[in-house]
């Protein structure tokens, strides 16, 4: 990672260290509710017009064109692995960055440049998925409040400063001229919607039918992501709304 970049780490841990877990009795920090469910709303439209028909056309079926979208999502996936190796390293872990890194290496060259997971099929390597959100949380940085972010969805302030600065040290950005990192970028999309494809049942039911769409999607999200990085033990009530 470019020296250069250190500086912003600083100035992103900096601009976290000042937050608490100002949270209510249901374990929930959400002053910007107003604002969140109104970008909730868009993002719910967005999912059901755009979002949702791609993905289940990309992932109908065990043909061709569903392999076509796994190689595509394995060839996303491998171009973020060095930034997972920075997170890694950042949060104290060389044997998870080591790990990585290997993955890294074996699927760009055995995996054709990454759209086959040789790493995970043949020599025990999976994903070990991480990224500076984690890493700020490990430096000891509160989540803060709940955001809902247009395109992206749930997040925290912690994970939104965090998802800036994944941007930022991403090494692919320095190693891949402006077209090959953009069709990199485009590939983790395509991903994405893959996923929405696969899980569709449970995103519609979620987003899709219960009562309070909003309020359903910041429990679940809390919970998952608290669970992720060990901090499952900060209690959400669910019956608060």
């Amino acid at each position: 990672m470019p020296a250069r970049n250190f500086p912003i780490l600083l100035v992103a841990a900096a601009m976290l260290a000042a937050c608490s877990a100002d949270r209510g009795d249901d374990g929930i920090n959400d002053p910007y509710e107003p604002m969140n469910r109104k970008v909730h709303a868009f993002n719910r439209g967005l999912d059901a017009r755009v979002v949702k028909p791609l993905g289940s056309g990309m992932s109908g079926g065990n043909g061709v064109g569903s392999h076509a979208v796994g190689a595509v999502g394995n060839f996303g996936s491998n171009l973020a692995q060095p930034g997972k190796v920075v997170n890694h390293l950042l949060q104290g872990k060389p044997g998870p960055a080591a790990r990585s890194t290997l993955r890294f290496l074996v699927n760009t060259t055995l995996g054709l440049a990454g759209f086959l997971d040789p790493a995970g099929s043949d020599f025990a390597l999976p994903e070990e998925d991480t990224d500076f959100g984690q890493t700020l949380a490990t430096w000891g940085v509160g989540e803060g409040p709940y955001l809902e972010l247009p395109l992206i969805g749930p997040s925290t302030q912690r994970d939104a400063v965090g998802r800036v600065v994944d941007l930022v040290i991403d090494p692919m950005r320095g190693w891949l001229n402006r077209d090959q990192y953009l069709i990199g970028m485009g590939a983790r999309v395509a991903s994405k919607a893959g996923e929405r494809g696969r899980f569709g049942d449970s995103v519609d039911s979620i987003l899709h039918e219960s009562a309070d769409s909003y309020a359903q999607t910041r429990l679940i999200w809390l919970q998952h992501r608290r669970h992720e990085l060990g901090e499952e033990g900060e209690h959400i009530d669910p019956y608060a709304e």
